[in-house]
């Protein structure tokens, strides 16, 4: 028999934990998996757990605390993980949490969850949050492998650049990035453009839809576009 879905309201955000103190407990494989996105966001974490992994005690950037979780000790980090395979504990820590209002994410554990965390494609600066709201892992993790091969394909990051690079020079000729025609360079192929290597024509295009001067050349280029929505002017 089919299951209803009927997820709970989520609000996504990236969230900037650079020298934020963020607490981990449980010191296995999926410990040091989360550890590693945590890691990359550059947060201080402290993992707690009466065993610990090697890769994990062995990490410099950590610190590490082979004993079981204290009940309370969540109220003194912004973020926390609980990963251990002690359902209790990991509630504990979720309810410690809520007490203190530091989110709480346990692993595999939608109920105890204040948070979800999604399958992520970071190919820098891109990057893209893929969740089912504790539905499907799988799925999210599925999902986020079908968008690597497309970003990667579709030179994503390259289109990216030239984006950074020409949002600043109208900025610096108009004040504001603001600007109607970066719907209308994409609806004009200018993701396809780049895709097919040809960044001059890409450059020229869409600075022709921003008005900005074409380097002298006078070269617009024009691609069919294929189907899907327009980029809107000043998102980030």
């Amino acid at each position: 028999m089919p299951v209803a879905l009927d997820p709970t309201p989520t609000y996504p955000v990236n969230l900037l934990l650079a020298g934020r103190p963020v607490l981990v407990v449980g010191g296995g494989r999926v410990a040091a998996h989360k550890v590693a996105g945590l890691r990359r966001a550059d947060a201080r974490i402290t993992v707690v757990a009466p065993r610990i992994e090697a890769t994990l005690t062995d990490d410099p950037g950590l610190t590490c605390h082979r004993r079981s979780y204290t009940p309370g000790e969540v109220a003194g980090y912004r973020l926390a993980i609980a990963c251990t395979d002690d359902p209790a504990v990991n509630a504990r820590v979720a309810a410690d949490g809520e007490a203190a209002n530091v989110w709480v994410n346990s692993a595999d554990d939608p109920a105890n969850c204040h948070f979800f965390l999604p399958a992520v494609v970071r190919r820098p600066p891109i990057q893209i949050a893929v969740s089912t709201g504790g539905a499907s892992p799988a799925l999210a993790s599925w999902l986020r492998r079908q968008l690597e091969v497309e970003i990667d394909s579709g030179r994503y990051v390259e289109l990216a650049a030239l984006l950074t690079e020409v949002r600043a020079e109208l900025r610096a000729t108009a004040g504001s990035s603001e600007h109607g025609g970066w719907a209308a360079a994409f609806d004009h192929g200018l993701a396809e453009l780049v895709a097919v290597g040809d960044l001059e024509g890409a450059r020229h295009q869409l600075r022709h839809h921003l008005g900005l001067a074409d380097g002298g050349t006078g070269r617009i280029a024009t691609v069919a576009a294929g189907p899907g929505p327009a980029a809107g002017a000043g998102q980030s």
